[in-house]
């Protein structure tokens, strides 16, 4: 039986002609650049580059490609979907956990390739703090101003609250097993050897369950995460400037893919090639710098976003965006650089400070206690964007500490 929604004739029996090349390629640069509340932003691609290759002040080069990154993320997100609407639910909910964070992942290779461990261990506590208390509390509010109460599906809230839980005590006990050892012994190159080789056990454990957690959110209980899927076209829709129907080729999703990529990772060698000339010329130290900072770079198309949505009472998706993007940088990115710092012989452990992870804790507890009961309002909002401000407040005035391992020539062997 024929839909009734389908043409019953074809554009060239219908006496159209077919797009040209020009045409749908324009159509394509329109629907990704034109659909986002940060596509602006755009204008500080060529301003990022030129600084860059030219060598000009580094706190513009800083400045313009901290600026650039931000929009480049949010069209390689949107390329990254476009690309796995077409590849079927499983294969398209592989890509987009695979690539969801993928600006996140450049940024910290990039930095751990020119040894800024510092950088890349705050940049990842900075994303979970970011989306545990400013992304979440933003929702609340913006979404519970006018409203009573709104709600959101407890069973998903409980699965998240649990595996943010364990991912909070992976990096939790690196920390622990440093501090608990008996002062004597703390410089000996044997201990950070061993929480280098704890660090990297840990990342195995916890990739796995990343694994795992694909597994059931993709087959064995989809549809709990289903009415989440199903809203994100129509919100999405309602925030952009193109038409609802267009939709990106594999081709043109690829293409898109590939040369944002390539942008991201130039602006992103600029940004962290500037950072340690940025903390002499500010006195801003490293550890602000990347848990505060630099943490925005690829989150903030996805804030936007998530908070757009909670005005709509979508609070279902509003939550997945939040804490699903928390999840992937506990027990998919920080993994995942462990290993690849593993890789490339440079020693990225698990091991923060116990200021570091005694903040982590208490935002993951406060976020926990915020969710598990399947309900939102606005003061909820107020609580958390007041704990992430005084945790700021810490990290200004917090000084960098010394990176153990990076200085100790065995503790890689």
């Amino acid at each position: 039986m024929m839909d009734a929604s389908q043409p019953l004739l074809s554009s060239s029996a219908r006496g159209e002609r077919p797009l040209t090349i020009w045409q749908t390629a324009k159509a394509d640069v329109m629907h990704i650049f034109l659909s986002s509340p940060v596509s602006p932003l755009l204008v500080f691609v060529p301003f990022g580059l030129v600084w860059g290759y030219g060598e000009f002040s580094h706190t513009w080069i800083f400045i313009f490609n901290f600026l650039a990154i931000v929009p480049l993320a949010d069209v390689l997100a949107r390329a990254t979907e476009e690309l796995a609407d077409k590849a079927g639910n499983t294969v398209g909910g592989l890509l987009n956990a695979t690539f969801g964070n993928a600006v996140e992942l450049i940024v910290s290779l990039i930095a751990l390739r020119d040894k800024q461990v510092r950088i890349v261990q705050a940049s990842m506590l900075g994303s979970l703090l970011s989306n545990l208390l400013l992304v979440l509390g933003f929702c609340f509010v913006a979404g519970g101003y006018n409203r009573m109460q709104q709600t959101f599906n407890q069973t998903a809230a409980q699965t998240m609250s649990s595996l943010l839980a364990i991912s909070t005590a992976s990096l939790l006990i690196p920390a622990a097993f440093r501090a608990t050892i008996p002062a004597h012994k703390k410089q000996d190159w044997i201990v950070e050897k061993k929480i280098l080789e704890l660090s990297r056990g840990t990342a195995v454990v916890l990739l796995v369950v990343y694994g795992l957690f694909l597994l059931f959110q993709l087959r064995t209980h989809r549809t709990i995460f289903e009415e989440q899927e199903e809203d994100t076209e129509d919100v999405r829709s309602q925030l952009s400037h193109v038409p609802k129907g267009h939709s990106l080729s594999v081709k043109s999703s690829l293409t898109f893919l590939l040369g944002t990529t390539v942008l991201v990772s130039v602006c992103a060698d600029f940004l962290v090639g500037t950072i340690d000339n940025v903390v002499e010329s500010t006195g801003l130290t490293k550890t602000f710098i990347g848990l505060i900072i630099i943490p925005i770079v690829g989150n903030a198309a996805e804030h936007v976003t998530s908070v757009m949505v909670a005005v709509k009472d979508k609070m279902d998706l509003s939550l997945s965006v939040a804490i699903g993007s928390s999840l992937q940088i506990a027990l998919f990115v920080t993994p995942f650089m462990v290993l690849a710092g593993w890789f490339i012989d440079v020693p990225m452990t698990l091991n923060f400070s116990t200021f570091e992870t005694a903040m982590l804790f208490i935002a993951v507890f406060l976020s926990n206690n915020l969710i598990l009961d399947g309900e939102s309002n606005w003061l909820e909002g107020i609580m958390s964007l007041s704990l992430y401000l005084l945790i700021a407040m810490a990290f200004f005035f917090y000084p960098d500490e010394p990176e153990h391992i990076v200085s100790l020539p065995l503790a890689t062997n």
